[in-house]
């Protein structure tokens, strides 16, 4: 099937690793244009070298902080600029850390809120008037299975990724009228650096190691395995490609069978 993305200009946040990188790297292997995004130089230019090497496309890179108020306008700005427009934005940032409701404090509740919640509104408000110029504009944004399905120790990301998904969905139908598509992604346990991370917080806690908890996690799926970034990233630009035209307000969830509920 032609996904119909040849051409197609991409910004993809949070995107020097994880889900934010595969995504970005299927996109430009079917043709987008694509601009990167990390708050980490570093990792920005592996990331970017990585993308170049696989992909035969234009590949840019924005060395940003998506959760500080100011970063959205200017990423965004910055990267129609490079690409000459805007079709596609996926707005994806790192988890929250973890831990049990107590152990939180002001601060670091705050600070989610711009990670998890914010940063997905600026990013689209920022976008809105390059999308409406683009024939096939769509908007992913990347929350958590946890919205459907709350996770132990997660009580951060259980909480604010619902905002981001009731934000999609209200959009979906607000600005549809504008042919834009905005849907979300529901990932479950997938395997990123965050998830060893999360891990090996897990590991820590439990006095186990980090494989044995990867294999209990894993035991959730009816397949006995997490998702590989890959994985998702197919179901993404799908999503995101002018073949799912008919698809908007949508939450997939992507997680192997781990979410049990009928709805």
């Amino acid at each position: 099937m032609d996904l119909g993305l040849q051409g197609k200009r991409a910004l993809v946040t949070g995107s020097s690793r994880g889900l934010g990188f595969a995504t970005a790297l299927e996109l430009a292997k079917e043709g987008c244009d694509v601009c990167l995004n990390s708050r980490i130089p570093e990792n920005l230019k592996i990331a970017e070298k990585r993308l170049a090497s696989q992909a035969h496309t234009n590949i840019f890179s924005i060395c940003a902080d998506i959760s500080k108020i100011e970063a959205a306008d200017r990423v965004v700005s910055e990267a129609a600029d490079l690409m000459n427009g805007l079709d596609i934005l996926v707005t994806n940032s790192g988890g929250p850390p973890s831990g049990p409701f107590e152990s939180i404090d002001n601060d670091t509740w705050q600070a989610a809120v711009e990670l998890n919640f914010l940063s997905h509104m600026r990013l689209i408000r920022a976008a809105l008037p390059y999308l409406k110029q683009s024939l096939h504009p769509s908007v992913l944004t990347i929350t958590s299975m946890s919205v459907k399905q709350p996770i132990p120790n997660l009580v951060l990301s259980n909480s604010i990724r619902s905002a981001t998904i009731g934000l999609t969905k209200t959009l979906a139908l607000e600005l549809g009228s504008f042919n834009i598509r905005f849907n979300s992604i529901l990932p479950g346990w997938t395997d990123t650096e965050r998830v060893q991370e999360l891990m090996a917080f897990r590991a820590k806690s439990n006095a186990s190691s980090i494989d044995d908890e990867i294999a209990k996690q894993a035991s959730d799926s009816p397949f006995n395995r997490m998702g590989s970034p890959k994985e998702f990233a197919n179901v993404a630009v799908f999503l995101l490609s002018p073949a799912a035209s008919y698809v908007t307000g949508t939450m997939l969830v992507v997680d192997g069978g781990m979410y049990k509920a009928t709805y």
